[in-house]
């Protein structure tokens, strides 16, 4: 076997899968953010929602001394 050709070979697997792993790095990136903003949404739904429902809750404190 040529030693120069196993050598680029090998330096070619290794670039494909640094080349594999950044790509992989940045799409769990991409969710992760995507997710941060629907978990932000959800919370900010549940809230509404729950103030539709019952407004009143939480405006007054009774207060006895």
């Amino acid at each position: 076997m040529d030693i120069a050709r196993m050598s680029t070979q090998l330096s070619q697997i290794n670039l494909q899968y640094q080349v594999s792993v950044a790509v992989l790095k940045m799409a769990m990136e991409g969710v992760t953010a995507q997710t941060d903003n629907l978990v932000e949404a959800m919370e900010e739904t549940t809230k509404a929602l729950e103030l539709s429902v019952q407004p009143h809750l939480g405006q007054n404190v009774d207060v006895v001394v």
